[in-house]
């Protein structure tokens, strides 16, 4: 994960995410929080990390952790304060905490999209799948005007596209309708889209197809036709080999050469 930022660390975060399960300093947080699935052992930090992140007196960088680590455990804390950040994400606590460095645009909704992906054995485990779906049915819906590093498309499995099914495609059409108006983000959202198209591209490959057609219509940029390639991959669909061709002749020599890996 990227730094946070801020130097002081309260006593209570290096209890609960400062300190590995043998009682030991760890400096690194994401290791703490990763080893956790396979350690029973932090279902005795959760009741405090639920605490934290509830905590409006606690800084962003520690409520931001406390939520990424909930959520990557299947509690559902953590995936409760997913959708609510999504309800609203500027007026989320750390909205900006995380900056990406190609777009200068705010990258923690990227975060909270890997840690419900990585989310995906403790919520069968815990029997919180459904509220898997729910936080990444939240993510969906602002990925036509939120940042989420081409992780939000990559991490949606194909049961949990089947239950969002209608909200992936009402996404990528305001989408298509802000990049029609040039009414673009200050980031590409023209692949953050394709890369949700290619998401549906196992489930239903027609539609897959119909909704990169509908973002490539608006802008057809390189980095988007390459992405789209992974509709072709995912896919053995009349429909996507139809969509390899178009790709073949819309594309430069890169794309190209891309779809033909594919095609061997």
């Amino acid at each position: 994960m990227a730094d946070v930022g801020g130097n002081a660390v309260s006593s209570r975060f290096l209890a609960l995410l400062g300190t590995d399960f043998d009682g030991q300093p760890a400096p690194d947080v994401e290791d703490v929080i990763h080893q956790a699935l396979d350690n029973p052992r932090h279902r005795e930090r959760v009741p405090g990390l639920t605490a934290l992140l509830a905590d409006s007196s606690a800084s962003p960088r520690e409520r931001f952790l406390a939520c990424v680590a909930l959520t990557t455990w299947a509690e559902p804390a953590g995936y409760a304060a997913v959708r609510k950040a999504a309800e609203h994400p500027a007026h989320a606590p750390w909205y900006d905490l995380l900056i990406d460095r190609n777009f200068s645009v705010d990258a923690t909704f990227a975060h909270l999209c890997l840690a419900v992906g990585d989310s995906d054995v403790l919520c069968q485990m815990k029997g919180t799948w459904e509220q898997r779906v729910e936080a990444f049915r939240s993510l969906v819906r602002i990925a036509d005007t939120e940042y989420f590093d081409e992780k939000l498309g990559d991490h949606l499995d194909d049961r949990t596209v089947l239950g969002i099914l209608p909200e992936l495609r009402d996404t990528v059409a305001r989408g298509v309708a802000a990049l029609s108006a040039h009414q673009r983000p200050r980031f590409d959202l023209a692949t953050q889209l394709v890369d949700l198209a290619a998401a549906v591209a196992a489930v239903d490959g027609s539609t897959s197809v119909s909704l990169a057609l509908a973002v490539l219509s608006q802008e057809a940029s390189s980095r988007a036709l390459v992405h789209a390639v992974s509709i072709v991959r995912r896919s053995a669909t009349e429909e996507a080999r139809r969509f390899a061709e178009y790709l073949r002749t819309v594309g430069d020599d890169r794309v190209r050469s891309f779809v033909d890996q594919v095609l061997i």
